[in-house]
């Protein structure tokens, strides 16, 4: 009866060998797809690629978003989006209300 330890050694074996065949199937598979594209003229715009990547969906910008709330004490600012910042938390303990500091 095989061992646990002897079917580990096999798939390591296996996967090495697995690996070394894949290896060897892109240089190929590479290679022809090189031959193919000088062949008939393509470019990467041809094939939907950018810069050597292919093309996702448009990468989105983050717009920056405006202050709504200010600390009359530091200026520090805050969006009210995401955790309330301490200078605000400090106010809202304070017994004051989150409309006082409307920029």
């Amino acid at each position: 009866m095989t061992t646990y330890a002897e079917l580990q050694q096999k798939i390591a074996e296996l996967q090495s060998q697995a690996e070394e065949l894949r290896k060897r199937e892109l240089a190929e598979i590479i290679a022809d797809v090189k031959q193919k594209i000088a062949a008939y003229g393509l470019s990467a715009a041809d094939l939907g690629l950018q810069a050597g990547r292919e093309s996702a969906a448009p990468q989105k910008t983050k717009t920056a978003l405006k202050a709504k709330y200010r600390d009359p004490a530091t200026g520090e600012t805050w969006v009210g989006r995401g955790a309330t910042p301490k200078w605000m938390r400090a106010y809202l303990e304070a017994g004051r209300n989150k409309d006082e500091f409307l920029i």
